[in-house]
């Protein structure tokens, strides 16, 4: 018989690994909703060409890494989403989401890039995605950073730092091309192919190679903020001035670009040192010229993407994370006419919002009180026949030294939410 696997960078996300996720989106939610950004539900297929005039034809996503077919219906090109802000301007552009003044979303789910399986790097991976549009003032570019710094502080994590960068506008990159490429075209024989295959066509992207092998020629090139000026500077300065304000520590770091090509002016990355090579588990910044290259009409863009995967890796090295499927109670029982009871009883409970594991099934009480013990819950509540007869139950407290009690059916609740602290 055939075994059946899940797919080489496609996984389970397991019963026990879940109240790392379960904790990560409800910290997440309740810093969006603090901070007014409202929710987008956005398809995992796109048109292929969206990605390829979004993203930009020259980056690894549309070169290597994404998930393309064409459709044997109607002859469409389409592909697996690889990342969320384009599906996210062409949903602004299509409902027209700015016809009434400026706007803010977020919006979470898979994303798919055919890449190499690391710790961290899926195949298919989880994003939040935030995004803000209509906003041209870098107070908006501080204020995603800040809600990303409020949400690692909510979440209890330490070892993340910012990195920024100022990538100026297009037509200022356009000298700054020029002279990268007259730089590297001295150093050609050290370039890789990619770098060799970007050289003329998109210089800016071999400052964001990986290859360790390029490290002393990339940390050696002219770097663009040195010798940027006007409004783009203005604005970068601004955008530092507000997070020192906030005292939100941060580096410049000069090679940060991004991989994606519609960034412009500010870009940044939080990196943790706790994941190894794949440090980065957030990145974005700005791009205003996206949706105007699209529909023609000038709109000012703002976001990120948070990798969820590695927020988990590191949330699993923390203790403090709470299993949203621990129940307060168990409801240990056995006999002849306890099941509608016991039910009864589970059911009041849950309907005054406690967490209630009932056991079901004919196993011996001393089997019973294993499950509760490894349930993780605070109560035992026994019932037996003699407990059906009484309209009561036995109390047990799993966590604390306390003298079982008996408890009539009407104080159970009562009773529970006296002794839960």
């Amino acid at each position: 018989m055939k075994k059946y696997q899940s797919i080489k960078g496609f996984y389970d996300v397991l019963p026990e690994q879940q109240k790392y996720w379960r904790f990560f989106y409800d910290k997440a939610y309740q810093i969006l909703d603090r901070y007014a950004y409202q929710e987008i539900k956005l398809p995992v297929v796109e048109s292929t060409d969206l990605y390829i005039h979004s993203v930009g034809e020259q980056t690894d996503i549309v070169e290597k890494e994404m998930y393309s077919w064409q459709d044997s219906l109607n002859q469409d090109r389409l592909t697996l989403r690889p990342e969320g802000t384009a599906g996210c301007v062409r949903a602004v552009i299509e409902n027209n989401l700015t016809y009434n003044g400026p706007i803010r979303l977020f919006y979470q789910g898979p994303m798919f890039r055919h890449e190499n399986v690391q710790k961290g790097r899926q195949r298919q991976f989880n994003q939040l995605g935030i995004e803000a549009f209509g906003f041209p003032e870098p107070l908006l570019d501080a204020e995603i950073i800040c809600l990303l710094h409020d949400l690692w502080k909510e979440l209890g994590l330490k070892n993340i730092e910012l990195h920024i960068n100022n990538i100026g506008d297009p037509e200022e990159r356009l000298g700054y091309r020029k002279e990268l490429i007259q730089y590297f075209e001295q150093h050609k024989d050290l370039l890789d192919e990619d770098a060799n295959r970007r050289l003329h066509s998109n210089p800016m992207r071999i400052l964001d190679s990986k290859n360790p092998k390029m490290k002393a020629i990339i940390d050696s090139a002219p770097k663009f903020v040195d010798s940027i000026s006007g409004e783009s500077k203005a604005h970068f300065e601004k955008v530092l001035s507000y997070l020192d304000q906030q005292n939100i520590a941060y580096s410049i770091n000069k090679n940060l670009v991004r991989g994606l090509d519609y960034y412009n002016r500010t870009v940044f990355e939080w990196v943790s040192n706790d994941l190894g090579s794949q440090g980065t588990v957030a990145g974005g910044g700005r791009y205003d010229y996206l949706i105007g290259s699209m529909n023609n009409t000038e709109t000012p863009a703002f976001g990120v993407g948070i990798g969820i995967e590695r927020i988990i890796l590191l949330l699993e090295q923390l203790d403090h994370v709470r299993d949203y499927s621990q129940p307060l109670v168990y409801v240990v029982n056995m006999g002849s006419s306890v099941d509608e009871y016991a039910l009864n009883v589970s059911n009041m409970l849950r309907a005054q919002g406690i967490s209630t594991c009932m056991n079901i099934g004919t196993t011996s009480f001393k089997s019973q009180f294993k499950k509760a013990d490894k349930s993780g819950a605070s109560f035992a509540i026994i019932i037996g026949d003699d407990e059906v007869k009484k309209k009561a139950v036995q109390i047990k407290l799993l966590r604390k030294e306390m003298d079982q009690q008996e408890v009539l059916f009407n104080n159970i609740v009562d009773f529970i939410k006296n002794n839960a602290h």
